[in-house]
């Protein structure tokens, strides 16, 4: 099976968890937009930093239903093209955390900035509350290009006017405790950290408990 293939496959599956019902009990859903950093490639479902915020939010008593829809190796434009699926889901709340593909690839940093522009607005015009999460480059793909990626993300949360979480990854990215083999996804002590350090931006958002 080819690469491609294989991300679709990977996309059907996570898209259709969108559409399965709620609990009786949840009347709130919370869903997480991403790509593998999200997903959690190489770590179990309950180890994501998705279900780990669900497990939180369960704790502090917050009626939330969080669905995972990140997709290994989906770009911002990815993000956007699977929208509508995300739409279905009637979220309340939605963590944007796209681009990291685009930046590993060298992508034009204003293809990136339109699409997750794109993303948000169309997401607030649905009535969900998003929190945008931001993403870095490695130092090798030169000062330049790194300065330019990274300004991509502040730059779509002022002019979207939504709250934005600086880096995905703060406290996590280089740090061998916190990351699988590859150095580049997080382990599960790695997607803890992320929940963690998630949730005093996602705390504003949340209705209740």
């Amino acid at each position: 099976m080819s690469p491609l293939a294989a991300r679709a496959l990977l996309a059907a599956a996570a898209l259709s968890a969108l559409l399965v019902p709620a609990p009786a009990r949840a009347a709130r859903v919370l869903v997480a937009l991403g790509d593998s950093l999200t997903a959690g490639l190489g770590v179990a479902a309950d180890e994501a930093y998705p279900a780990r915020l669900e497990a939180r939010l369960r704790r502090e008593g917050f009626d939330y239903r969080v669905v995972n829809a990140g997709v290994s190796g989906d770009t911002a434009a990815a993000g956007l093209r699977r929208l509508d699926w995300v739409l279905r889901a009637a979220p309340e709340v939605v963590i944007v955390a796209l681009g990291a593909n685009d930046g590993l690839r060298g992508q034009d940093p204003r293809a990136t900035r339109d699409s997750l522009e794109r993303i948000v607005a169309r997401l607030r015009r649905a009535g969900a509350r998003v929190l945008l999460a931001g993403m870095r480059v490695p130092p090798n793909y030169g000062p330049e290009f790194a300065r330019a990626f990274a300004r991509v993300f502040p730059e779509v949360a002022r002019r979207q006017t939504v709250p934005l979480m600086p880096f995905l990854l703060e406290g996590v990215a280089a740090d061998p405790r916190l990351n699988q083999a590859d150095g580049i996804h997080p382990n599960a002590a790695g997607h803890q950290a992320i929940a963690d350090r998630l949730w005093p931006y996602l705390r504003p958002l949340l209705r209740g408990p």
